[in-house]
């Protein structure tokens, strides 16, 4: 057996229903863990991700002398005598026809691996959420659907016939709704497909029963990125996962086996339990004109709002979104009631398609809008001497357009879904601070409140953007709740005005212009679709 690391600074120890922590931050850490995980697997795998691709180059040495690929690392699982189950997310063929595509292609080579090993059990499922759009609805947002439905076999006709076979073999949900005319284009069948608007966004494993990996990674290549972040902006991704275990092990294992029944119907959900927090959905019955699923399980959500409410000093959020407006109001409110509180959020320049794909569709500017709702409630309750919006930059000049680029320097792309209250708890998970994850997304994650995991998570992910001082670690009044936020000001004061090679750490202040003149309010549109 591997083992927890015993550096300190990845490991803590406690109490309750997380016993042992070891943090993860980018996939430099992660994969390697994974790969070990994988490795020490004595009888059982249970996981659930969104995106898991085979084709993902192995990390650790452990792993790498058993093989190049994650195709190799399964085979070699299975071989070993463990079974592996694993749920990949599934998508709307029509709105992300894409995703849905991937996700069948990860399905065929992981089913590929099964049928090269000689042993182990492998059950791999391709589920898409249970709830779907009523009827009315869907009459509603046909023309539109019907529109993206048309680009995407547009596409797909400019291609060779031999890619067309090959494009419908790989996306069952486009074929399903598709025919071939006599002169081989392929043309939508008359009819209203299903939409369905959400979707399982959680990231995790559990191991023989005893060890959970969990938070906001997904596996493949896009998602490599090294603490250094030293590389083109559309290839950086900052990320943070957690290896646990404790009592909260058993109440993710659960989760994983009983969560398709439960957004299914068919199943009730389970009790809380300390430490694991979930989202889920089900089908609105009896709902024709409705969109969205029914929110089920919000323990995310609530963990969030009950944490916002007791904090005293300092919210810390690093998210990827930050668009649900419940959570801003209830900042707001708290930094009203509370003049000595604080909050640092640490978001990325620019969502990842606008970044890096110039992307200005609907869907893009509803989400800038709301995110610039919520920054501003934060901007008027906390006033500039309480709040900071913050971005991390690489501290070197690269010729890169448009937002891809903030203060003269490569944005580094930030993904991780962490948020800290005071020293009094941390929240680690694969939900962004968004409506979808909050309310319509299968998610999942932990609460952490022991004193020494608290402490750690502070110290490795707050303590990531920062400098080093002479000894190798940040300043600790950069770390305390108490003197964060003014030491977090002065840096990014001072980086702002710099030159990006005399900076010191990652940190500028986030840039809300762009996002206010992109940002589009939808009227109709329920705000949980971003």
């Amino acid at each position: 057996m591997h083992g927890f690391p015993e550096n300190d600074a990845a490991r803590a120890a406690a109490t309750g229903p997380v016993e042992e922590l070891e943090l993860l931050l980018t996939a430099a850490e992660a994969y390697p863990a994974l790969e070990r995980a994988f490795l020490d697997a004595r009888h059982s795998i249970s996981a659930s991700f969104r995106i898991f691709d085979l084709a993902t180059r192995l990390r650790s040495p452990e792993a790498r002398a058993i093989g190049d690929d994650w195709f190799d690392l399964m085979v070699h699982t299975l071989e070993r005598g463990v079974s592996v189950r694993l749920v990949l997310a599934d998508f709307d063929p029509i709105g992300a026809a894409d995703l849905h595509r991937l996700c069948w292609n990860a399905r065929r080579r992981l089913i590929a691996a099964s049928e090269v090993a000689r042993g182990g059990r492998l059950e791999v499922l391709s589920a898409l959420h249970s709830a779907q759009a009523g009827l009315g609805a869907r009459l509603a947002l046909w023309p539109g659907a019907h529109a993206k439905l048309r680009s995407v076999l547009d596409d797909l006709n400019a291609r060779s016939e031999a890619e067309r076979r090959r494009f419908l073999e790989e996306a069952p949900g486009i074929a399903r709704i598709t025919r071939e005319r006599p002169d081989g284009r392929i043309v939508a069948v008359p009819g209203l497909p299903d939409l369905t608007p959400a979707t399982h966004h959680q990231k995790m494993a559990v191991f023989d029963g005893r060890q959970l990996y969990v938070g906001g990674l997904d596996l493949n290549e896009r998602r490599y990125d090294t603490a250094r972040h030293c590389r083109a902006p559309e290839r950086t991704w900052h990320d943070v996962h957690a290896m646990v275990r404790g009592p909260v092990v058993r109440a993710a294992e659960q989760h994983l086996d009983g969560f398709l029944d439960i957004v299914a119907g068919r199943q009730a959900p389970g009790p809380a339990a300390p430490g694991f927090l979930r989202t889920l959905s089900r089908p609105a019955r009896r709902a024709p004109f409705r969109f969205s699923p029914r929110p089920l399980v919000t323990e995310i959500e609530r963990a969030h709002l009950s944490r916002i409410r007791a904090a005293e000093r300092l919210i810390y959020l690093e998210t990827q979104f930050f668009r649900h407006l419940p959570l801003a109001r209830a900042m707001a409110r708290r930094a009203e009631a509370c003049p000595d509180l604080c909050a640092i959020l640490v978001l990325p320049a620019a969502p990842e398609d606008v970044a890096f794909e110039n992307s200005s569709g609907l869907d893009v500017r509803y989400g800038e809008h709301l995110q610039s709702r919520c920054l501003s409630l934060l901007y008027d309750a906390f006033g500039p001497d309480r709040v900071l919006v913050l971005s991390p930059v690489q501290p070197r000049r690269l010729a890169v357009e448009g937002r891809a680029e903030l203060e003269d320097a490569p944005i580094i792309y930030v993904h991780s879904k962490v948020s800290i209250f005071d020293g009094q708890a941390a929240i680690l998970s694969s939900a962004n601070l968004n409506g979808r994850s909050m309310r319509w997304d299968t998610e999942a994650g932990l609460e952490l409140t022991a004193p020494a995991h608290v402490a750690l998570i502070r110290r490795r992910v707050m303590g990531h953007w920062l400098p080093r001082e002479g000894d190798g670690q940040p300043d600790p009044a950069a770390l305390d709740p108490g003197t964060a936020f003014e030491a977090w000001r002065v840096l990014a004061d001072l980086n702002s005005r710099r030159k990006p090679d005399r900076r010191e750490g990652f940190l500028v202040h986030y840039d809300s212009d762009p996002a206010r003149k992109l940002g589009l309010p939808v009227p109709g549109a329920p705000p949980e679709i971003v």
